[in-house]
């Protein structure tokens, strides 16, 4: 099974350009507090929160931010709103699956906003589990192209924490573990050295759908609507195309 697709790495560019739209930043924010009252304030003893600190950081989310949600989160200070976790299932154009995964403290205003998204870009919400046999919780650690590391270099320092495989993306890397040995292999990165942009579970896909350029545009209008929406964390898509299908889609 792998993990990778083209959409994997067209996330990561949308990331970069997410972050400088502002809209990333919200979004790690909230991760940060419900990471925080989910497990606690401190980083050391709280993995999710440490791995959702960093991702902040190499975000550029300011440090005051980022200690106010800790301690919104941890009860600490007050203004803290209560989240609720839940994942929409649908399907987009060409029958692409697409899971919607938001963080919301008004359940009938993310239900209601992601059927509007979908049905406005040809998508449809489909029953619970419908979709999401499709694809497996993994852990997904992205490692940034940096001076003496390649996929053999991150391969020999993850491989004995568990890692199932290292991806190359256009010079950047992904390590795909089990959710599990997620943290074990960062920490491995970390002792060998090896500078990493996140590390998180993430949905990848089992079965991928390839697709043509005109489908590939309305899936990525699709997801870019469902991302915009504020209750949104995560969109995750099955579609697969090649190089120059994606090329012309982004074009």
């Amino acid at each position: 099974m792998s993990g990778h697709s083209k959409w994997a790495t067209t996330k990561h560019k949308k990331a970069a350009i997410d972050a400088k739209r502002g809209k990333l930043f919200a979004k790690l924010i909230k991760n940060i507090e419900v990471a925080a009252r989910t497990g606690g304030g401190d980083p050391a003893a709280n993995p999710t929160l440490y791995d959702a600190i960093q991702k902040a950081k190499k975000s550029s989310v300011p440090n005051d931010n980022i200690d106010r949600a800790v301690k919104r989160g941890s009860g600490q200070e007050g203004g803290g709103a209560e989240y609720q976790s839940i994942t929409y299932e649908g399907y987009g154009s060409g029958g692409v699956a697409i899971l919607v995964e938001c963080l919301t403290d008004n359940r009938n205003r993310a239900a209601s906003d992601v059927r509007v998204a979908l049905t406005r870009n040809g998508g449809t919400l489909a029953d619970p589990g419908s979709v999401s046999y499709m694809f497996s919780r993994k852990g997904v650690i992205l490692v940034p192209a940096q001076d003496g590391v390649d996929e053999d270099t991150i391969l020999m320092a993850v491989l004995d924490a568990g890692a199932e495989e290292v991806n190359e993306m256009d010079g950047a890397f992904e390590v795909v573990t089990e959710p599990t040995d997620m943290v074990p292999a960062r920490q491995a990165l970390q002792a060998a050295g090896i500078d990493y942009d996140s590390a998180d579970i993430d949905f990848v896909p089992s079965v991928q759908v390839e697709v043509g350029v005109e489908v590939a545009k309305k899936i990525l209008r699709l997801i870019d609507a469902l991302e915009d929406l504020d209750d949104v964390q995560n969109v995750y898509a099955n579609f697969d195309a090649s190089d120059e299908v994606m090329a012309a889609a982004e074009a």
